[in-house]
């Protein structure tokens, strides 16, 4: 068992939670009973080593089953050296270690999706690891991040998807106009999400054609070159007193119009 919190290795684990030890090692944190039993079922080949609690390992049994189906074995540790190692204030007693696995992006258009999320210069780790939940819940065939956009192996993004990091794939590295150039060569319409563009109901008749939605920085939005990669802009009408929305919460709304169009002209 592990039981100083101040040991080599426990130090280093904690340091996953900043991005050059990410950059340097390819790996990334982990935590929380939910994030690992969905690695486990969904990415196990990407597991490096588990740590958990006695106590977290009795409250959630499931995870010994999915580590001896993966063939791992969890590494008991003392409350403190979970706490040592966790990004969050009340971590729930098991961590794990696991290698980056980013989608390649010949792969993402080579599948020929019918829905995309692009996110581009988004900063908020709440913001993307949210729109990464919701383009997985919409059936989108995968996340694209270009520009400065947050790290989606931040502690905080990999917490916000709930397990959906491991449901979708995401894609990052490379710059918007390639993205775009490859979306529209995928047969996908580039559409940016943006305060300026025309109304989202004037567009319906488009949605369940292939899209890619383009989502912006949440205090800046697309700038002129960014927009001007996509084939239209739309913004979401309000109808109350709002201000606005929330980016994570646009995104979605996106999202689910666009699924929502092909499901029904699927059943047509």
């Amino acid at each position: 068992m592990l039981t100083n919190p101040r040991s080599p290795r426990v130090r280093g684990i904690a340091k996953l939670a900043g991005r050059r030890a990410r950059r340097e090692t390819g790996t990334y944190l982990l935590e929380g009973p939910q994030a690992v039993r969905e690695a486990l079922e969904f990415a196990a080949g990407s597991v490096i080593d588990v740590y958990a609690t006695e106590q977290a390992l009795e409250r959630n049994r499931d995870i010994r089953t999915l580590l001896a189906d993966a063939g791992l074995r969890v590494e008991l540790a003392a409350g403190d050296v979970i706490d040592a190692m966790a990004d969050t204030v009340t971590p729930q007693g098991v961590v794990a270690v696991a290698r980056q696995a980013p989608a390649d992006l010949d792969d993402v258009f080579a599948a020929r999706p019918r829905l995309v999320a692009i996110c581009h210069e988004i900063r908020d780790p709440g913001n993307l690891g949210t729109i990464i939940r919701a383009a997985d819940a919409a059936g989108a065939g995968a996340v694209v991040l270009t520009g400065d956009t947050v790290d989606p192996y931040n502690p905080k993004v990999v917490r916000s998807t709930t397990g959906s990091l491991f449901h979708v794939p995401v894609a990052f590295g490379a710059e918007l106009p390639d993205v775009a150039a490859r979306a529209k060569g995928a047969g996908l319409r580039v559409l940016a999400a943006d305060i300026g563009g025309d109304d989202l109901l004037a567009a319906r008749g488009e949605l369940a054609s292939p899209v890619a939605w383009l989502f912006g920085n949440e205090a800046r939005g697309l700038d002129d070159a960014a927009l001007s990669e996509a084939d239209r802009a739309l913004r979401l009408p309000i109808y109350g007193r709002a201000e606005s929305l929330n980016l994570a919460t646009a995104a979605s709304v996106c999202l689910y119009e666009s699924a929502f169009a092909q499901h029904v002209a699927d059943v047509q």
